[in-house]
């Protein structure tokens, strides 16, 4: 399960990415028509814009706009950033590994599961930007 703080950024970057039209968007018309606590997406807006999501303009015309093309960014780039690892386990990781304390990996039962788990989640969260939802 995805956090909220994961969900908001990617309905605030869809909002961002659906309306700018080229002009910066306002963290108050995000929070206002996405239903997300300003504050929150504040924190929010500030992550992306740290990991290079976002742009922030400041000024009459300020607001967010996206660094890149929507067809360039995808969910799963934004869930690592929110959320950190995709896995369900850390042994399965790609880019968060840790061995199981309690578990022999040669020999562990559920691991290739979770492996098949994985690779099937980052092929459709890997192959999905911000305009393929935008399209939906």
């Amino acid at each position: 399960m995805i956090s909220k703080k994961c969900k908001y950024a990617l309905k605030a970057l869809l909002y961002i990415s659906k309306n700018s039209g080229g002009k910066a968007i306002l963290t108050s018309s995000i929070a206002q028509d996405e239903n997300i606590p300003r504050k929150f997406l504040e924190s929010i807006l500030r992550t992306l814009r740290n990991n290079q999501i976002l742009y922030s303009k400041r000024g009459k015309e300020g607001g967010f706009l996206l660094l890149r093309d929507p067809k360039e960014i995808y969910i799963v780039e934004i869930m690592r950033i929110m959320d950190g690892p995709v896995a369900m386990l850390p042994c399965v990781s790609l880019n968060y590994y840790q061995s199981c304390e309690e578990c022999d990996e040669k020999n562990c039962a559920i691991k290739g599961m979770f492996e098949t788990i994985r690779d099937k989640t980052l092929e459709v969260l890997g192959g999905t930007s911000l305009h393929d939802l935008n399209q939906q």
